[in-house]
């Protein structure tokens, strides 16, 4: 009775006996330890958790000496292929002398907790952060334009040559300005989506970055051709992507190297919305990596880490795959740099907004 119902629970439980040898565990603790029960019991905590100073195994002494219930949170548990993060519980059965018999375990994965937390706060900081862009954009734009008519108008009325360059310059700084505004209000229009490949996308990405890049640049791609289609707005993703993609060949230079990879990924959470299926399309460009000082801003507006940059690109380009309820992660080290991009591919392809 007691085994059916642990066995249909989402954490790990797990049973030592005095000398910290497994006696019990549960069927989600079979799944994080790669192993059926045959193979576990009988294993030492040291032999599970890979070292007699593991945390896990202090708390454990800890509970046994004290003899009290013990938790502990966000602890690194190194697993045979990874390594995650759980919240620990232990419980000591005591003997009928009063000793500690048994230790109750309860293990309690929190990577995507964690990472959920994480995505909802940086989509909100960015979402605040591209309102109040916006909102500058728009106040700026009013007197820029009546800034420009009054040059203009000036313009018109001078006979001198040399003064008439003044006032184009003004009108040239102006109309430089206005463009700057429209990047920063980002596109205005809804998506309008429809079933597309995503390779296709990337195929054109791939020829303009090709053709814009001077030098040696070499894009090298790696294509899961089993990706179903997608529902989605085939211009907005070509900026997207573009803008990642040049990003990419201004960090690398002209003798640079990126790698275009796509692959389908399972059970990606994004938000706090578990998609069955995704498309993974990973940027890697083998650059400088980004400073860490702004690695955790880069996706918001004005962030840049060259100095001829407007810090926009990014930011638009996270705001566009939001739109398709995608995101963009980055993680960098100097030599590899990698843009992961998530679209989810929608149940049965779902064309409902």
């Amino acid at each position: 009775m007691y085994k059916k119902i642990l066995d249909h629970i989402n954490e790990a439980v797990l049973l030592f006996d005095s000398h910290f040898k497994l006696i019990y565990i549960n069927m989600a603790g079979e799944m994080l330890f790669a192993g059926s029960s045959r193979h576990l019991l009988g294993c030492s905590a040291i032999e599970l958790f890979k070292s007699a100073k593991s945390a896990i195994i202090e708390d454990l002494r800890l509970c046994q000496q004290k003899n009290e219930p013990l938790v502990d949170r966000e602890l690194l548990l190194d697993l045979v292929e990874r390594c995650i993060t759980i919240n620990f519980s232990a419980t000591p059965l005591s003997e009928e002398n009063g000793n500690t018999g048994e230790i109750l375990v309860e293990l309690q994965p929190v990577d995507r907790h964690i990472k959920i937390s994480k995505e909802e706060q940086l989509i909100s900081q960015q979402n605040t952060a591209r309102m109040l862009v916006r909102g500058l954009a728009h106040e700026i734009k009013n007197p820029l334009g009546g800034l420009r008519g009054a040059a203009q108008l000036l313009d018109s009325e001078l006979k001198d040559p040399e003064l008439q360059e003044y006032t184009r310059i003004i009108i040239a700084e102006s109309d430089r300005l206005q463009g700057l505004m429209d990047q920063m209000l980002g596109p205005n229009n809804p998506p309008i989506k429809a079933m597309l490949n995503i390779h296709e996308v990337l195929e054109r990405v791939h020829q303009l970055v090709q053709a814009e890049a001077s030098g040696n640049l070499k894009i090298e791609l790696d294509y899961d051709p089993s990706i179903p289609e997608i529902y989605a707005d085939k211009d907005l993703l070509i900026q997207a992507f573009l803008n990642i993609m040049r990003n990419a060949e201004q960090a690398t230079g002209s003798d640079g190297k990126i790698i275009i990879k796509t692959r389908v990924t399972r059970q990606m959470t994004i938000g706090r919305k578990r998609n069955k299926l995704s498309v993974k399309t990973d940027i890697i460009d083998n650059g400088p990596g980004i400073n860490p000082e702004i690695a955790s801003q880069i996706f918001y507006p004005m962030i840049t880490g060259r100095a001829d940059g407007t810090g926009l690109g990014l930011s638009i380009a996270q705001s566009l795959i939001n739109q398709h309820n995608g995101l963009i992660e980055c993680n960098s080290t100097p030599g590899n740099t990698v843009f992961s991009i998530y679209i989810p591919l929608e149940k049965d392809h779902d064309r409902r907004e």
